[in-house]
């Protein structure tokens, strides 16, 4: 089933409310744990927090390392509200204890340890083991992130984890730990993206530790350095994220290679049993698990696929660049995965890259190819389950040959959505993607003043930044603007027989008034971080409602292009990293 362009946020209404940690306890129910396999060389105690290989088993025991004296960020009022949990829940001593890594004393049926997962490692559909610090590929996985809680809510699977709760034998030497600056900005994003109908993971809630800090490589104030130029001491925070599952691309990798090459007796056996539990968990609405085991995987291929074009379809209509979209950060359930170095276009460029060791490959209208290229290695990752059934991989051969016919669908439909057309037209397109460019747009200003049906140019300057190429002709630039403005008006009046106020109306549902800019954000954090959250939560409420016309004081604050000075400034345009 795809995803569609835009939907609005759903609230779940719960008979009954979750109060309390107990209450909460009441509905845990670790399927993961349950039913695939733990790594035999664990620790009993859960105290797994030095590098080391891990050769088999889908999961290791871990005890997270709790941040001292936590107090509370924020919380997601959103999610709680579709959790059924009270509000009251996230500053109640307990919840704040369990999800700031104390897990020692969870009410029955919750366990006591949480647990870390591995997976595999590839750069645009290329193996990669060099990173791991043993060289065998063994040691990727879950650094910093450790699931605490699985629960069935309202009917709806959910797992919860801990972003920044200490170091798993994956760290591969790191701290396993998260700062607030980099916990505000996943925050603030992913329930962002929600709000902009895009598949994401959730948040939860946040919270910091009032005396323990770290030091991280970060950007001095100003600074336009490519890479990180100071060392900065930052309070440690942890982020819980949550989402029906984590199974990404690169953990059925990792058990794709091992069955593969045939690395240990049950190799093949753990393939086919997280390829199970990752239909049951995201697909089992969608496919039918009565069916061979070959019929599901077939089905499973088409069904990701749907997902993933669509979720990058819609990454795009938002500005949104991923960044980072290797295989270990692309969620098997087609979902948007693992905020590090992300950004959203201010300038429309279609070389947008917020991540300095990101490349062209990872580039913001690359993003189709990268995803391809993900989708070869989830391809790659359940062919050995398929060896014996000749018929069934010849499908699924068929199946990856049409992903760039997917995703060419997927972006055709969603560009014509975004500019208020039944269909796509690619000449012009093609016009107004070289007068973006020519004229330096702001990516989401100028789509949300283009679905006021401007009759003239005017409204759509709101957007331009003035390049340099402007400023040299901007009278014929302007006039070439007036030419393609009055195309596009005669094509919306032809393509279709709604009024004008029901295509502007579609318009704005597709394209958001408000988007969340880095330059925005940095403010929030570092206020934050002397213990003042009133901006953060300005911007959470700001960035719940992005297609809503908010007062005219939010507007001026927010609906507006990024001032020329912090352009090129580390941190407020770029990020070298993601700590």
């Amino acid at each position: 089933m795809k995803q569609p362009l835009h939907t609005a946020t759903k609230t779940v209404e719960t008979l009954t409310p979750t109060n309390t940690l107990t209450e909460l306890a009441a509905l845990a129910d670790y399927s993961l744990l349950k039913s695939l396999n733990c790594d035999p060389d664990a620790k009993e105690d859960g105290r797994d927090h030095r590098p080391r290989q891990v050769f088999s088993g889908h999961y290791v025991p871990v005890a997270p390392t709790p941040i001292k004296d936590p107090e509370y960020v924020a919380h997601s009022f959103g999610l709680f509200r579709e959790l059924g949990f009270a509000d009251e829940l996230a500053t109640s001593e307990d919840f704040m204890r369990m999800f700031s890594g104390d897990l020692s004393s969870v009410p029955l049926p919750m366990r006591k340890l949480g647990w870390a997962c591995g997976y595999a490692l590839s750069i645009m559909g290329n193996e990669y083991i060099q990173q791991c610090p043993f060289q065998t590929g063994n040691a990727y996985g879950d650094g910093r992130a450790i699931s605490v809680l699985e629960a069935v809510i309202n009917g709806q699977r959910w797992e919860m984890q801990l972003k920044g709760g200490g170091p798993t034998p994956y760290c591969r030497g790191g701290d396993g730990r998260a700062v607030l600056r980099s916990s505000v900005r996943e925050f603030l994003a992913q329930e962002h993206m929600h709000a902009l109908g895009v598949p994401t993971s959730r948040s939860l809630s946040l919270y910091v530790s009032k005396t323990e800090k770290v030091r991280r490589p970060w950007y001095s104030e100003g600074s336009r350095s490519r890479d990180p130029d100071t060392l900065v001491s930052e309070p440690l925070a942890i982020s819980i994220r949550v989402a029906p599952s984590f199974i990404r691309v690169g953990q059925l990798e990792l058990f794709g290679r091992r069955a593969r090459k045939n690395e240990h007796p049950e190799a093949m056996v753990e393939l086919e049993q997280i390829v199970r539990h990752l239909i049951e968990r995201e697909y089992g609405t969608e496919i039918d698990t009565e069916l061979a085991l070959p019929n599901q995987v077939v089905a499973l291929a088409l069904a990701f696929r749907g997902r993933l074009t669509s979720l990058v379809a819609n990454w795009v209509r938002v500005g949104f660049c991923q960044g980072n979209f290797n295989s270990d950060n692309c969620a098997a359930g087609g979902y948007t995965l693992d905020y590090g170095p992300f950004g959203f276009c201010d300038v429309f460029n279609p070389r947008f890259q917020p991540w300095t060791g990101g490349g062209d490959h990872y580039s913001f209208l690359n993003q189709p190819v990268a995803a391809e290229a993900n989708f070869h290695m989830f391809c790659v990752a359940v062919e050995p389950l398929l060896a014996e059934h000749s018929d069934h991989l010849q499908q699924l051969s068929e199946i990856e040959k049409g992903f760039s016919g997917a995703m060419q669908t997927e972006m055709e439909k969603m560009w014509a959505a975004k500019l208020g057309l039944n269909r796509f037209c690619p000449d012009l397109f093609r016009d107004l993607v070289r007068l973006m460019m020519e004229t330096s747009v702001d990516y989401t200003v100028f789509f949300r003043e283009l679905s006021l049906l401007p009759d003239n140019i005017e409204p759509l300057k709101k957007s331009f930044y003035q390049s340099p190429s402007y400023a040299a002709d901007p009278q014929g630039i302007d006039e070439r603007w007036s030419v393609w403005l009055a195309r596009w008006r005669a094509m919306v009046g032809s393509s279709t027989t709604h009024s004008d106020a029901q295509v502007s109306s579609g318009m704005k549902k597709v394209n958001p008034k408000y988007c969340l800019r880095d330059w925005q954000v940095v403010p929030a954090y570092q206020q934050a971080e002397t213990g003042n959250y009133e901006l953060l939560r300005e911007l959470q409420l700001v960035m719940t409602q992005p297609y809503v016309e908010q007062s005219q004081a939010i507007e001026h604050q927010y609906y507006r292009l990024k001032p020329m000075e912090l352009f090129g400034v580390g941190g407020a345009s770029h990020y070298s990293c993601s700590s």
